[in-house]
């Protein structure tokens, strides 16, 4: 066990623990790749976290042929409207996205991913998505199963963070 792992995890040497440990180790250098691809796919489509997210969740939509409107992006990325407004503002002065108003209610708006985006975003990141679906694909239905549900459980003890005392107050 290394000196990080210790300062984590305590001195223990009991072979499950060692083994929860690896794998932990193993999920945060995925999640450190991850989060250097997303700057590199930020900086190479020159826009900031809250743009990406915005598009991509735009594109899934559109996929899914749903309409979006100003305010389910505001609730989404649990932003203020005044900071999607600026968000969307940008993202249309760039051209990845524009503002429609829907067919039958004229005071409604949704915000539409154009064309040139979804090509953008397929050229930036359809290799890297190829090469995630390789690395998993022949897996069987059983390590499927073990990998979401323990997914799901690592995402459930990170969701409850404890504060610490000084920021409940």
């Amino acid at each position: 066990m290394g000196t990080e792992d210790a300062y984590w995890y305590g001195e223990h040497r009991d072979d499950r623990h060692a083994r929860a440990v690896a794998l932990l180790q193993s999920f945060r250098m995925y999640r450190a790749a991850e989060v250097a691809m997303r700057r590199r796919t930020r900086e190479a489509m020159s826009m900031g976290e809250n743009d990406l997210l915005v598009l991509r969740y735009l594109l899934r939509a559109q996929r899914e042929g749903r309409l979006v409107s100003p305010s389910e992006l505001t609730r989404y990325l649990g932003v203020s409207t005044a900071s999607m407004t600026a968000i969307i503002d940008r993202l249309e002065k760039s051209n990845h996205v524009r503002r429609e108003r829907h067919e039958t209610d004229r005071r409604s708006i949704h915000v539409i991913p154009t064309t040139e985006t979804d090509h953008e975003v397929r050229a930036t990141l359809g290799k890297m998505h190829e090469r995630m679906l390789a690395a998993v694909i022949d897996m069987t239905p059983e390590e499927d199963r073990i990998v979401t549900e323990t997914l799901a459980r690592l995402q459930a003890a990170v969701d409850e963070v404890d504060l610490p005392d000084s920021a409940v107050s």
